[in-house]
């Protein structure tokens, strides 16, 4: 097996791996690079995935630069659609399926999985969810002629999903085992509204339980319920969550928790090997989001270009897409002790500001037409995590 030598080796061509090339690249112009990608290596941006429909973009059309782009901004070799067997932290060498690899440093930007359901029934394999371009291509091809859509999970992703497939002409139905949409993020009267609103826009909601069976009907799909609901439907989208992937850096002895455990320099409990994006647990924290990625890029880059850098998560809210109800949540962070919500409302929309108990804005929500005080709010927010304090 040939055996192919780098100072810095990238695992994931998503926007966690390519952000942290192009940053390490500022910084150091003639360190041998390799990214190693699973699939195609095509640059896109994946928070496009969810409102594409509405905006008649094809996939196709998603599709930022392709990888030969890629290669020569980067000054980089890209290996594509290479799985990577094994990593061997003391000897610096991973092994692939285009040969053995020696590192000088290593990162892995391994992304995360959709989260998969224990559906019965003799239709459960006709479901789909959609994490990359690839399964995006899928989705649009079995969408094609389907016109009642059922989405399972009403949190962040469901809800763009299931607002952009009904902004293109669908019938939307929405299932999920949560009292009301974006329960982890919302509190409850915020999403009681968001229910509402989108209700009136034409979703339909079937919350507070979940689906059990999934069977071919009349040319389409029953979907039986844990209540003993029954509903029809075209096609079925899984929007259920994520599970970070964990399993080639947990076969390699590094710490695993919810994600990849690193410090606030990124770096694994494995010397050189570091991780970032949606595999990467930060501190206890995952954030599975672009501006965390986008902020760990950067300190990261400097830290392998011979700057140790710690990551500094400034205040970071995310902007919903579902147009149908403007939405945008800076949640408190989990060290922020003690604190209660403080909700307004008028005919603009709501207000949700998270109070300490030193009454310092510690997160807030807004909501249609107040989301333009988004600016002035993150201005008040505290740093969702600080540098490391000194030794």
């Amino acid at each position: 097996m040939p055996q192919s030598e780098y100072d810095l080796v990238i695992i994931g061509s998503g926007l966690a791996g390519y952000t942290l090339a192009r940053e390490f690249r500022k910084l150091d112009t003639t360190a041998r690079l390799l990214i190693i990608s699973r699939d195609d290596g095509v640059f896109y941006s994946k928070p496009m995935l969810s409102n594409a429909l509405a905006g008649n973009k094809t996939p196709d059309q998603l599709v930022m630069k392709p990888v030969e782009k890629m290669r020569e901004e980067l000054a980089a070799d890209i290996w594509l659609e290479t799985d990577i067997t094994s990593i061997d932290s003391q000897a610096h060498q991973l092994v692939s399926s285009q040969g053995e690899v020696k590192y000088g440093q290593l990162v892995l930007g391994l992304g995360a999985a959709p989260r998969q359901l224990p559906l019965q029934g003799e239709a459960a394999d006709q479901v789909i969810s959609v994490n990359d371009l690839t399964a995006y291509r899928t989705f649009r091809q079995q969408l094609e002629g389907k016109q009642q859509i059922t989405v399972i999970g009403p949190g962040l992703v469901g809800c763009e999903f299931a607002n952009d497939l009904l902004r293109s002409g669908h019938q939307v139905q929405v299932v999920g085992p949560d009292s009301y949409p974006l329960s982890l993020l919302l509190p409850e009267a915020i999403g009681q509204r968001m229910q509402k609103v989108l209700a009136e826009k034409g979703f339909e909601w079937y919350l507070a339980r979940t689906v059990d069976r999934i069977d071919r009907q009349d040319g389409g799909l029953k979907l039986t319920l844990s209540d003993a609901t029954e509903l029809q439907s075209d096609f079925v989208l899984s929007a259920a969550g994520l599970v970070p992937n964990i399993e080639l850096a947990q076969a390699a002895g590094l710490k695993v928790n919810r994600g990849i455990e690193v410090d606030r320099r990124l770096a694994t409990s494995a010397p050189d090997i570091y991780a970032l994006g949606d595999c990467a647990e930060v501190d206890g924290l995952w954030l599975p989001y672009v501006m965390p990625i986008m902020n760990a890029a950067r300190a990261l880059a400097k830290t392998l270009a011979s700057e140790p850098t710690d990551l500094v998560y400034p205040p970071m809210p995310v902007v919903v897409k579902t147009p149908d109800f403007p939405l945008v949540i800076s949640p408190p962070p989990k060290a922020a002790g003690d604190g209660q919500w403080q909700i307004e409302s008028d005919d603009s929309g709501l207000r949700a500001l998270f109070v300490g108990t030193d009454e310092r804005l510690l997160g807030f929500v807004l909501t249609e037409e107040k989301v333009k005080e988004k600016q002035s709010l993150t201005k008040q927010l505290p740093n969702v995590l600080d540098s490391a304090p000194s030794p």
